[in-house]
């Protein structure tokens, strides 16, 4: 009897560390914060429960280790496998292609920046080109055009905040992108020194 509860606890053991895995294998794929229903469908469970336990304790898992790798939990019950923030400078070079491309990244940010906005206004902005960027960005998560016609509206996703590291408020986030543009657009001043004499 003795044995048998033994075997039992091996296989749940067996099954549980098998499931981290998978969940740890979906979030490395992923690139991208997954939420409890998408976590689910890759160890084929319908139990939120036992997603949330899994995830969470491969959070801790994380937690423990001493890699270059994190899994955090973000809002809404969502999880996402990132570099440490300590890490991304020195290594940011040996990515093999930027997410986006200058123009595309221009019109991401006059949406960011001014959202809620008009496609009208990005467009007259941007140019008949940005319907591209547009498409470009809708099919990557970055973007969504809410209403219809030429009333469309569009802004960020939650998941364009979190792969920006921004926050998911509206005027927290703002704030955020208008310090990253002042530090882009403040010119590196070097010293001169008057060697003449």
């Amino acid at each position: 009897m003795e044995k048998k509860q033994e075997s039992s606890n091996d296989l749940k053991q067996e099954r549980f560390r098998r499931q981290l895995a998978l969940l740890e294998a979906g979030l490395y794929v992923a690139g991208r914060p997954l939420d409890l229903k998408t976590l689910a469908s890759v160890i084929r469970t319908r139990s939120k429960g036992k997603v949330r336990k899994l995830a969470k304790a491969l959070v801790e898992t994380y937690r423990n280790r001493d890699t270059a790798l994190e899994i955090l939990e973000l809002e809404g019950e969502r999880f996402v496998m990132q570099l440490k923030a300590e890490y991304t400078d020195r290594v940011r070079k040996l990515a093999t292609r930027p997410l986006l491309s200058a123009g595309p990244l221009k019109t991401l940010s006059y949406i960011a920046f001014r959202q809620p906005i008009p496609q009208t206004q990005v467009i007259d902005v941007r140019g008949h080109h940005a319907y591209g960027h547009l498409r470009e960005l809708e099919e990557m998560d970055l973007i969504v055009r809410e209403g219809g016609g030429r009333k469309k509206m569009l802004r960020t996703t939650e998941f364009f905040a979190d792969f920006f590291g921004l926050s998911h408020e509206l005027r927290t986030m703002k704030r955020q992108l208008k310090s990253v543009f002042q530090d882009f657009a403040e010119p590196q001043t070097e010293e001169k020194t008057n060697t003449e004499e």
